[in-house]
């Protein structure tokens, strides 16, 4: 069996407190192993974000457990590149070009930093950006400056990859080779992808569905 990278039980966050609380994830229980291709859908405000977030150690939970027995155990060994997530509002870092934004992970991450620009390059040619490598955040669209945090998920060859809307500012021509760019790392790094979705046409290309209801994991184990 592939190696179990994030287990999840009985998972809540609820934020705020007495009548004003809101419950975004309730009681969710899943695994993401290596290998597993999960389209996470549900309509907005139903959670999908948030148990992104869990998923990515970025956000506790208010109750139940959380563990990366395949990426080390505990969140502060996920800042070394093995998970990486592409968020679904601007990321990029507005004082620092595109080069320099995409490879500052890895610098983060104890990469040289010859090297780090080297893999940034590297992923910024992957998705057509090399001409905008000296642009700093403020000169780029808002799909451009997405397809730039894509290549910054991607430099380091992540076990778990996380993309919440990645292709949400992306026309329909553009959005197909974005995801064909994710699902290709995914396979080049044995990695578990989990996308977070409205568009049917990517949901239809991983091999699971999972899919949220008012802070609710409907369907953790099922597939189409």
């Amino acid at each position: 069996m592939s190696t179990l990278l994030v287990e999840g039980n009985q998972l809540a966050r609820t934020f705020g407190a007495g009548p004003a609380a809101v419950a975004a994830v309730r009681s969710a229980a899943f695994q993401l192993r290596a290998g597993d291709r999960v389209a996470l859908v549900g309509p907005s405000g139903s959670g999908k974000s948030t148990l992104l977030h869990l998923l990515a150690g970025l956000d506790t939970p208010t109750e139940g457990t959380i563990g990366w027995p395949g990426l080390g155990g505990h969140p502060r060994t996920l800042r070394a590149g093995l998970v990486a997530v592409v968020f679904q509002g601007p990321s990029l870092l507005p004082a620092l070009d595109v080069v320099e934004n995409v490879a500052f992970p890895r610098l983060l991450a104890g990469v040289a930093p010859a090297e780090a620009e080297r893999q940034a390059t590297a992923a910024l040619g992957a998705l057509g950006l090399s001409g905008l490598g000296r642009q700093l955040p403020d000169e780029l669209s808002g799909g451009q400056a997405q397809r730039v945090a894509v290549a910054r998920a991607l430099a380091g060859k992540p076990r778990l990859l996380l993309a919440d809307e990645p292709t949400g500012q992306l026309d329909h021509e553009t959005a197909g080779p974005v995801v064909d760019l994710l699902l290709a790392a995914a396979d080049a790094a044995d990695a578990a992808l989990l996308v977070t979705t409205h568009d049917e046409t990517v949901a239809a290309r991983m091999s699971q569905r999972w899919e949220m209801d008012d802070g609710h994991l409907v369907s953790p184990l099922g597939g189409w």
